[in-house]
């Protein structure tokens, strides 16, 4: 991809380096808007419905009138995607309330959302990360009470992926109370005795779109699946342990906190669900 892609910025399709916002645009000011993320594979965007309803929810959620229908939503994505030169991608999505006087209730007036989306390359891990695993670090969750939100205000999630950075780990892996709720960037999930289990879908956790493709991935592939609430001590000694994410797609984790998950290598449950997913990719 070039170094000036073309974005979408309220209604035109503009180079990177010319697009422009006010100083007062609520994101901006007070990080007041919602953003989604949708991977593309050959040009072609991957459960792009799911991720639609993801985004029309966080903006319910949160006030937003929704600017744009399902299909005009998927066409400007298309338009996005179009223009970059490489077929994988990662189209990011972004709205926020749009511009008024900094104030931190919602303007009386009716405001025009901004709408942003721009495309970037997407390089899934390497084949020898996928062979070897990746080794991560534990941390206290004290984000704000509503992660299920995909809010633009990521300051919680930037501390954290700081913190892997720090330990040269690939993800922090978060808990709160002593029960794990997820990475900065990741669904993490565990396996035992052959089930895979994740945290239960609650206001603790962001769903990710990989929590219903999981899913389904273990139901065509006789993988017992669950949501409970799961322990630290569980995390630490599961068979397996895994990470789901757009970028990631599906990784294990061998270590935390220098602490070796099951024997060390990726398992059977990881391999199994990691074919799945690329057969589904291709579908």
């Amino acid at each position: 991809m070039d170094n000036d892609p073309l974005v979408y910025l309220n209604g035109s399709m503009t180079p990177l380096s010319e697009a422009k916002i006010s100083v007062l645009d609520r994101g901006f000011i007070f990080g007041d808007g919602i953003y989604e993320v949708i991977p593309i594979y050959a040009r072609k965007p991957f459960r792009p419905q799911q991720h639609l309803a993801r985004l029309f929810r966080g903006l319910a959620a949160i006030g937003i009138n929704n600017p744009h229908t399902e299909q005009e939503w998927l066409e400007l994505v298309s338009r996005v995607a179009a223009a970059a030169t490489v077929p994988d991608q990662l189209a990011y999505i972004q709205v926020t309330r749009g511009v008024a006087r900094r104030a931190h209730a919602f303007p009386n007036m009716e405001l025009t959302p901004t709408v942003f989306i721009m495309a970037n390359p997407l390089t899934p891990p390497p084949e020898h990360v996928r062979i070897h695993g990746v080794a991560c670090v534990s941390m206290e969750d004290k984000r704000w009470l509503h992660c299920e939100i995909k809010s633009i205000s990521l300051l919680g999630n930037v501390l954290a992926a700081q913190n892997a950075a720090e330990h040269d780990a690939n993800e922090s892996i978060q808990f709160r109370d002593g029960f794990l709720t997820e990475g900065s960037a990741s669904n993490v999930w565990l396996v035992r005795q052959g089930i895979l289990s994740g945290p239960p879908k609650d206001n603790l956790i962001l769903e990710g779109i990989r929590y219903g493709l999981m899913e389904e991935l273990c139901a065509t592939n006789n993988i017992p699946f669950e949501l409970r609430r799961i322990s630290r001590d569980e995390v630490f000694t599961a068979d397996e342990v895994l990470l789901s994410s757009a970028s990631k797609e599906v990784l294990p984790v061998v270590s935390i906190d220098g602490k070796t998950i099951g024997n060390g290598q990726p398992g059977p449950i990881y391999k199994k669900l990691y074919k799945a997913y690329q057969d589904a990719k291709s579908a």
